[in-house]
């Protein structure tokens, strides 16, 4: 079952897609309004947070504001319960202690070393220049995370269009697009079914291996809980879906970020040229801090509950509202993150909120840290490392995801 487009359909060209890209480059500006005049903003059912200390209560308090993906979560998982639409509840602690079993932190040196092996090979084939988004970073993403996860391609599809659909169904379709929405009830029965396959093809051969894949066969065996086929299977998709999908945006608009910024850009190339790999980080964070995965990350509100309790802006949450909390706004709040317009890689980790907060926190936080710097860093290691010229040289999105950006830069 094949779909045409290397990664998210994003939102539609032309005038629409224009509107949509001027609205979200204005988010910036309006949350700076709103975090001085109406830092909690109530819109009709929707409640905007965009400080930084609302953010992280809404984040910290799940008893009261619960993720709300359960729903596409089940169609995509065909039912079968993944701790990311989950509650505080037994099952949850019991998913997610499991597959820190599989998913382990000293795997994360070899991730970090084959993200960045494979970035330099691209480097050096590209000759000169390369295109960051899909023949740089979603390359080796996906070549990087698929082998560690245990999920190869697929025979009668491309897994880079899967997930990638996927997650935009998942995190970015809140109109609920009938097209995108006709592609997901064909990709996701198909992916499940795949990793079916891969899930009993391995335990028949009996050679488990050390993939994550192969562990949890090998946990299985031994009879450990959490560990169903059915669990395996949903475990793996959600890592499929939610993670290689990830670093082709922020990456290249990490990129984006530096190019704008020469003097922080040749301070990212000292730094890989140092071998600086925690600076080099820092710089990325940095970069991404000002143009974050996301604006807002969505909750909604399962009981009645006050948020800001004892200030001005204290404000009482009806349940069933939808909250969206603007971590975007919070990295740049200047009460908790000092002098926020200010670039700085050498910032403390409670400053940024990229990949979420609290229980819900991304599971894959370590991961991205690990790979997203390698595969930057052959590219900052080259003399001349510069935008390709025309507009190609610029990134360009569509919608939330980064769709191209060129660069050139000396060849050995």
């Amino acid at each position: 079952m094949r779909v045409e487009g290397v990664g998210p359909r994003g939102r539609p060209g032309g005038l629409k897609g224009a509107l949509a890209g001027w609205m979200m480059r204005s988010l910036p500006a309006v949350f700076r309004v709103l975090r001085a005049v109406s830092p909690v903003l109530r819109i009709g059912d929707t409640v905007v947070v965009t400080r930084y200390d609302d953010a992280r209560e809404v984040f910290l308090n799940d008893d009261a504001f619960a993720v709300p993906y359960a729903r596409k979560l089940d169609v995509i998982m065909g039912g079968q319960p993944f701790f990311l639409g989950m509650r505080d509840t037994s099952d949850y602690r019991r998913d997610t202690a499991a597959m820190r079993t599989v998913v382990r932190s000293d795997d994360l040196p070899t991730l970090a070393a084959e993200a960045g092996r494979l970035a330099a090979e691209a480097v050096r084939a590209g000759g000169g220049r390369i295109e960051v988004v899909n023949d740089l970073v979603r390359e080796v993403t996906f070549a990087v995370l698929g082998r560690y996860f245990g999920v190869s391609d697929p025979p009668d599809g491309d897994l880079r269009i899967w997930a990638s659909r996927l997650f935009e169904f998942q995190f970015a379709d809140p109109g609920d697009d009938p097209d995108l929405r006709a592609e997901v009830d064909a990709i996701a029965p198909a992916l499940r079914a795949h990793i079916q396959g891969l899930i009993e093809a391995r335990r028949a051969s009996g050679a488990f291996g050390d993939d994550v894949l192969g562990r949890c066969l090998d946990r299985q065996s031994r009879g450990d809980p959490g560990f169903s086929d059915g669990q395996i299977r949903a475990a793996l998709t959600g890592f499929v879906v939610g993670g290689p999908p990830q670093p082709p945006m922020v990456v290249p608009q990490a990129l984006e970020q530096l190019l704008r910024r020469p003097a922080e850009l040749e301070g990212a190339r000292k730094a890989a040229l140092a071998g600086d790999d925690a600076l080099l980080l820092g710089y990325v964070l940095e970069a991404m801090r000002f143009d974050p995965l996301a604006p807002t990350l969505p909750r909604v509100a399962v009981r009645d509950e006050l948020i800001a309790a004892g200030s001005r802006r204290a404000t009482n949450v009806r349940e069933g509202a939808t909250l969206l909390v603007a971590f975007s706004s919070a990295m740049m709040d200047e009460r908790r993150v000092p002098d926020p317009r200010r670039f700085n890689p050498r910032r403390l980790a409670h400053e940024y909120m990229h990949f979420g907060h609290g229980l819900h926190t991304c599971f894959g936080l370590q991961i991205n840290h690990a790979i997203l710097p390698m595969m930057l860093k052959p590219l900052l290691e080259r003399r001349g490392l510069r935008r390709a010229p025309g507009p190609d040289g610029h990134l360009r999105k569509r919608g939330a995801f980064a769709e191209r950006l060129e660069v050139v830069y000396d060849p050995e």
